[in-house]
C-alpha cells in the first residue's frame, strides 16, 4: 500500500502526509533520502533509538527497512570522514585555497590520529585488550580500586596495612 503525500513538507522537511481515513499511521516506505540521513547520523554516533526518532519511525520498522545501514554502523563515521577528504580534495584541485587550508588541517589531524596509535603501543594494548573481552562488573571494581590513587600521592596510604610512624 503506498503512502499519499500531498507534495508538501513539514518543518523537518518530513513529507506531509494526507489523512486517508483509516487508523493508524501509512505503512513506511524505504527512501533514498532516509537511508542517506540514517548513515549520517550513524556516523555521529546516534542509538538506534534516536535515529527512529528522527526518521519518525519505530524501532522494529527502522531494524526492518534499513537493517544493511545499520549493520554497518562501526564504518560510517570512517566513510563520512572518507568522504569528506573527497569534496575537500576536489575543490582543492579546482583551486579553492580556503578548501586547500582545511584539508591540509584534515590532513594533519589525521595524521596525528595515526601517529598516537604507531607511537603509543601501550595505549594500543590496553585498547586492543579492552576491545577483546569486555569487563564485568566486579572485575572493573577491583581494577578501580587497584588504581586508586596512582599520580595523586595518596596511593601509599590508601595500601592496606599502612601505619603512621
Amino acid at each position: 500500500m503506498a503512502e499519499e503525500f500531498s507534495g508538501d513538507v513539514d518543518l523537518f522537511g518530513d513529507p506531509y502526509r494526507l489523512p486517508n481515513g483509516k487508523r493508524g499511521r501509512p505503512a513506511h516506505v524505504w527512501t533514498l533520502r532516509n537511508s542517506n540521513k540514517i548513515k549520517l547520523l550513524l556516523a555521529l554516533g546516534w542509538s538506534n533509538s534516536r535515529i527512529a526518532g528522527a526518521v519518525y519511525v519505530t524501532q522494529p520498522t527502522l531494524r526492518k527497512h534499513y537493517f544493511s545501514e545499520l549493520k554497518a554502523r562501526m564504518i560510517m563515521r570512517d566513510r563520512l570522514d572518507a568522504r569528506r577528504f573527497e569534496q575537500m580534495m576536489d575543490a582543492a584541485n579546482d583551486g579553492n585555497v580556503a578548501a586547500m587550508k582545511a584539508l591540509e588541517k584534515m590532513i594533519e589531524k589525521s595524521d596525528l590520529m595515526l601517529m598516537a596509535r604507531t607511537f603509543d603501543p601501550v595505549a594500543a594494548q590496553k585498547s586492543e585488550e579492552l576491545k577483546a573481552r569486555p569487563l564485568g562488573k566486579k572485575e572493573q571494581q577491583l581494577l578501580d580500586a587497584q588504581s586508586a590513587g596512582e599520580g595523586s600521592g595518596w596511593s601509599s596510604d590508601l595500601t592496606p596495612g599502612f601505619q603512621v610512624n
